[in-house]
């Protein structure tokens, strides 16, 4: 008999039902739609992320092994197949999953406001951080043929715009393959995600005078690297601190007629030397009054953008998708970032210490099980406890 709530269940307690249903509406998701509602979608996509299901035969022979528990997991459908997931998936609207990720999104950020990844950073600087990249998913020309790359190949780009407070996307946009890096900056003007006073981190591919000269009239800040054709004119050195790893710190501004245009206000150029590798990094941003070194550890935090990727590629199921058609891939990776920002959401509420990796993990091996969330992670510490006790008891 079954007794409490399935952790796949209590998981979906952070689910915004109301929200969903309204985008629904509002996206048509259920014309004509008479069985396997695009709830029932929603979390026979999450199950798929959870428990690591990468096809549509692996995920009905599961669920239908444990039909037992549909009902008990909020599954209100009265069959599932591959043809109706596959067919859901390829016709119903992938806008609705994208509004729902973006309201989670809105949730996590409020819950991880206070949760800066570097310590120094947060006892510096009492603003927003932002880490802006893409990465590239790889697909079959044949196949996928409105996603081209190259001659040979298809592929799709995942920009992605990072919130350093808990490694929460703050937007993603997905293009194919082509897409310039740059272009990006254009959708967050024209989008509204350049905030006054926030702090936008990204690599040499982003590098357009013109288009960081928007960041800096809307009084955000960036730092980035600058390519070896940038030519700078000093205009004031500054005092740096020796056994830091700044080798100078400098007021410029950009030489040659259209740089100038482009971005007519002045810059600051900081050279760092990494003390451990001799790595040496030249860094530019417009702003005029953080301490050189701070800039640089701006810049070393992009790399949670990078682990971030690194996460949802190895944990998630977006490298091999359940169908071939646009809507079917940007439904998949929208449910797979839905799912991801969830399970943080979990972490933060029920005051888990553990990474979310492990997380995923301990939620896969016992999705069907009903013992609470906490009392997995309490007993998971407990048998942590009694094997380094074992370890130190253990000489010989």
């Amino acid at each position: 008999m079954h007794t409490g709530q399935l952790v796949f269940a209590q998981l979906m307690r952070e689910f915004p039902l109301k929200a969903f249903s309204r985008f629904v509406a509002v996206r048509k998701g259920q014309h004509k739609v008479k069985d396997f509602s695009c709830l029932d979608q929603f979390f026979v996509q999450a199950f798929a992320q959870l428990t690591g299901r990468d096809s549509l035969r692996s995920i009905e022979l599961n669920l239908r092994i444990k039909r037992q528990y549909w009902y008990h997991m909020g599954l209100r459908c009265k069959n599932i197949s591959r043809n109706t997931i596959a067919n859901a998936n390829s016709t119903r609207p992938w806008q609705m999953f994208f509004d729902l990720a973006q309201q989670l999104i809105g949730t996590a950020k409020k819950l991880y406001v206070e949760d800066l990844l570097d310590a120094e950073l947060a006892a510096t600087l009492n603003a927003t951080i932002y880490a802006l990249d893409s990465s590239t998913v790889d697909l079959c020309l044949s196949l996928f043929s409105w996603a081209p790359f190259r001659e040979t190949k298809a592929a799709i780009k995942l920009h992605t715009l990072l919130d350093l407070r808990g490694a929460i996307p703050t937007f993603i946009h997905i293009s194919d393959g082509k897409m310039a890096d740059v272009k990006m900056l254009d959708i967050l003007v024209e989008q509204g995600y350049i905030e006054a006073g926030a702090f936008y981190v990204m690599d040499r591919a982003y590098i357009d005078f013109s288009r960081l000269f928007l960041i800096e009239k809307r009084k955000a800040y960036f730092v980035t690297r600058t390519k070896s054709n940038t030519i700078a004119e000093t205009c004031e050195h500054r005092a740096v601190e020796p056994g830091t790893g700044i080798t100078s710190d400098e007021r410029v501004f950009l030489l040659g007629e259209k740089s100038l245009q482009d971005y007519p206000n002045e810059l600051r150029r900081v050279r760092y030397t990494d003390q451990k590798t001799g790595k040496k990094l030249v860094f530019l941003t417009n702003n005029l009054t953080l301490p050189a070194l701070t800039i640089a550890a701006l810049y070393k935090n992009r790399w949670q953008v990078e682990l971030f990727f690194k996460w949802i590629k190895q944990h998630l199921r977006i490298k091999v998708f359940l169908g071939t058609n646009e809507n079917a891939v940007k439904t998949q990776i929208w449910c797979a970032i839905a799912t991801y920002v969830l399970i943080a959401i979990t972490k933060k509420r029920l005051n888990l210490p553990q990474s979310l990796h492990e997380i995923l993990r301990v939620l896969d091996l016992n999705i069907f099980e009903s013992t609470p969330i906490p009392e997995l992670f309490r007993a998971l510490e407990i048998d942590r406890e009694e094997t380094v006790l074992n370890e130190q008891y253990s000489l010989f």
